[in-house]
């Protein structure tokens, strides 16, 4: 296949091209605002493939978009491009509109048009993939059962808000419009390359720093974590397999308590190096609430374990260990994030 992929620079989108390179005989065209997360380091031997082009546009710019379609030629869509710290869109919720709802239309508006002047034996094999998160469906209570494909919406946050909007709009220009998409939703990712205001770096690189770990609350919130390399794998089966017009609910059966997963990360950070001053869960801080904090997040993966041939082979404690193993081997990249002006503003956010 010859895809166009949004967001190959972000955290996901990278390891869905590293992934796509290294298992097949694809070519991607990475369309890439190239913002705050972005880093095309993660992109590894990726950057330099002959099968990978970077292009460095706005997913909400329609000429660009229109270009990207008219010159590459792709065979598919995957949409992963989006703003998505919960905290930015409760500070500031203007451009996760613009990328997470504009952008999706100018980009779905733009495959529209090309999808209809294909010739009809390409014209049916195209897919236009959107992906998406479990934060659409809004907050379980302790007893509820996890969400799946057939969950009713009900977003709490700009970020979640932004999310379900472009969801909408990915099935409406399926059911009016005939474009042949697909919607799948994940739990939270976590692995090497993720940018560290995320709660994993960020309460990993405190820890290595001795710095405090703030936890919102009294961390009992829960989410259900995937490593971000099995998301990939799946992310490509649905591209490659899945039918036009369903929903695929992706997670890896791993929920945790924020609280629990703090500990974690405490816990095997100190096997590997211990701190003279005593175990890092010494530096766990409570702190307020994040305004309309979700409770819980869980995500029940059978229909697409069993519809895609598929399950996540790691387990949270083999997939931490290798988050962890990774931000120790590769401190340069996120030293240098750290450092920055803006890092010191954004990067003490709670988990």
């Amino acid at each position: 296949m010859r895809l166009l992929l949004t967001g190959g620079c972000g955290f996901i989108g990278s390891a869905v091209i590293r992934h796509l390179l290294r298992t097949g005989d694809h070519s991607v065209v990475n369309l890439d605002k190239m913002t705050y997360a972005a880093s095309e380091d993660a992109l590894e031997s990726a950057r330099h493939d002959p099968r990978h082009v970077l292009l460095r546009a706005d997913i909400a710019d329609p000429t660009a978009v229109r270009h990207a379609f008219a010159t590459w030629q792709p065979d598919a869509v995957m949409h992963l491009a989006a703003e998505s710290h919960v905290d930015r869109s409760i500070d500031g919720p203007g451009p996760f509109i613009q990328t997470n709802v504009v952008g999706t239309y100018v980009l779905l508006d733009a495959a529209r048009e090309y999808w209809a002047g294909l010739p009809p034996d390409r014209r049916a094999a195209f897919r236009f993939h959107h992906v998406s998160t479990d934060e659409v469906f809004g907050a379980l209570g302790p007893s509820d059962p996890p969400f799946t494909e057939t969950t009713a919406y009900d977003p709490r946050s700009p970020y979640s808000a932004s999310k379900a909007a472009s969801d909408h709009l990915v099935r409406a220009w399926h059911h009016t419009y005939g474009l042949p998409t697909i919607v799948s939703n994940t739990s939270n990712n976590y692995g090497p390359w993720q940018f560290p205001e995320k709660l994993i770096p960020l309460v990993l690189l405190n820890a290595l720093d001795g710095k405090p770990l703030p936890v919102y609350g009294d961390g009992s919130n829960q989410r259900d974590w995937i490593f971000v390399e099995d998301h990939a794998a799946a992310l490509v089966r649905v591209v490659q397999h899945g039918a036009p017009g369903a929903t695929y609910a992706i997670g890896a059966r791993q929920a945790r308590s924020n609280l629990d997963v703090v500990r974690a990360i405490c816990a095997a950070l100190d096997a590997r190096l211990p701190d003279p001053a005593g175990p890092r869960e010494r530096l766990i801080t409570f702190v307020t609430d994040r305004p309309g904090h979700d409770f819980r997040y869980e995500i029940d993966p059978a229909r697409t374990e069993a519809a895609l041939d598929w399950r996540a082979p790691h387990d949270f404690t083999a997939g931490l260990a290798r988050t962890i193993d990774w931000y120790l081997a590769n401190r340069a990249w996120w030293e240098g994030i750290r450092a920055a002006r803006y890092a010191g503003q954004r990067l003490g956010q709670a988990a």
